[in-house]
């Protein structure tokens, strides 16, 4: 028959009794000690310190710059895999070029300190950090190249006790300029390059470098690389040095005339690449049209074989180029010391370019009113001229085109401007 809990519980013995109960007060003890312990242990140094977040205090503007020169300078041996720390010191690398550009642009959460901003880029010129940056480039990862380019590009536009004083490092290291403008030669490192020459030569000292520099010639090849992209910045950044600064400009073009029009038209202005074209005569009436240019225009429009040039791009089937053509064009007529050869290649040609300023429109849904008021104002102009010219001795070109009467419906003077002036000379 089983047993009832209260037999087993009468049949336990004393002695059993007493040992459990002294178990029980064992076990209580050691969990009583074990509790001590670790709340000693807790209160130790060395254990808090596992437990407490570390939060170094913020690296200064020369901290950074101290650190970013001694690792730039180090990257040879980075290179060559000599470091075995090399992947964690070119992370390191990237964090500081990362920190440098939100120093000097800011961030989403605050604006760029003014005071920071002013002591990083008289630290970055003081230690020559701006060279290494800029020599050191190839061996950057892509977001470094990214963040380098701009740190160089906003130190151009940085006070320090209100001057630039990018311009006064840069005048003093003019071969830096150099390594800029040989970056073209690089697709990878042309983009990053030529961002940072275009924002150097904002400083006038530095655009006249490179304007007489031998590096001018070589804007002409790389205006026509194949990587468009990189031909597009190698035009941008030629533009940018051919406007900028106004005196400077009319100076160089005054000096440089001949070699620079004759590179100019015979690789821009009669590329075979239509985007080439259509940018070159651009500028072409950006610089003739600066009044500062006014002698080299007046020697620009005075070339038969200027001429030529021009009425050909006005035979472009792009109204585009047509368009920015005629404000050169218009240039020759408007020339009251036309030489006889302009004169007589215009009279030569009148029938044909009178026919074609018949029928030359803009396309008014891509222009303002002022600017379709202002052309044709300009081309009724242009038409009085060339209407009224008389040759200046006999015509070496031939039968000379007599000026048609008043415009008919006949429709004869309204054909397409390619069809029109096909035969130009």
């Amino acid at each position: 028959m089983p047993m009832l809990a209260t037999q087993i519980a009468a049949d336990k013995t004393p002695g059993l009794e007493k040992r459990e109960k002294e178990s029980h007060n064992a076990v209580k003890r050691s969990s009583s000690n074990l509790k001590k312990l670790f709340t000693k242990a807790l209160r130790s140094t060395g254990v808090k310190s596992i437990f407490k977040s570390k939060t170094k205090p913020p690296k200064t503007p020369i901290d950074v710059v101290c650190r970013s020169t001694f690792l730039l300078a180090s990257l040879d041996s980075f290179e060559d895999n000599v470091d075995p720390k090399r992947f964690d010191k070119m992370q390191e690398l990237d964090s500081l070029l990362h920190e440098m550009k939100s120093i000097l642009y800011g961030s989403n959460e605050c604006e760029p300190a003014v005071e920071a901003c002013a002591q990083l880029t008289q630290e970055l010129f003081r230690d020559n950090t701006l060279r290494l940056i800029i020599l050191c480039l190839p061996k950057l990862n892509l977001e470094a190249r990214k963040d380098a380019t701009r740190i160089v590009a906003n130190l151009q536009r940085q006070p320090v006790n209100s001057r630039l004083i990018a311009s006064d490092y840069l005048e003093a290291n003019p071969d830096l300029m150099d390594h800029l403008v040989s970056g073209y030669d690089d697709p990878g490192l042309a983009l990053h390059y030529g961002a940072m020459l275009r924002e150097c030569i904002r400083h006038q000292v530095v655009a006249r470098y490179v304007l007489r520099s031998e590096h001018m010639k070589r804007f002409f090849d790389y205006m026509q690389i194949p990587e468009f992209d990189v031909a597009a910045d190698a035009t941008a950044t030629f533009k940018e040095l051919m406007t900028r600064h106004k005196s400077t400009i009319a100076e160089f073009l005054f000096e440089n005339y001949d070699w620079f029009f004759t590179e100019f038209n015979a690789k821009l202005l009669e590329s075979a690449n239509y985007i080439t074209r259509r940018q070159a005569i651009k500028l072409l009436g950006d610089i003739l049209l600066d009044r500062s240019n006014s002698p080299v225009m007046t020697r620009y429009v005075s070339s038969k074989d200027n001429l030529r040039i021009l009425m050909n791009l006005l035979r472009e089937s792009s109204k585009n180029i047509q368009l920015d053509a005629f404000h050169v064009f218009k240039l020759f007529v408007a020339n009251r010391n036309k030489p006889s050869d302009i004169v007589n290649i215009l009279v030569a040609n009148r029938s044909k370019l009178l026919r074609f300023f018949a029928s030359f429109r803009i396309d008014k849904e891509y222009c303002l009113f002022a600017e379709d008021e202002q052309f044709e104002a300009d081309k009724a102009q242009v038409v009085k001229e060339i209407a009224e010219l008389e040759a200046i001795g006999p015509l070496f070109s031939g039968e000379l085109h007599k000026f048609p009467p008043t415009p008919t419906a006949s429709g004869e003077l309204y054909k397409t401007p390619t069809a029109c002036i096909r035969q130009l000379i």
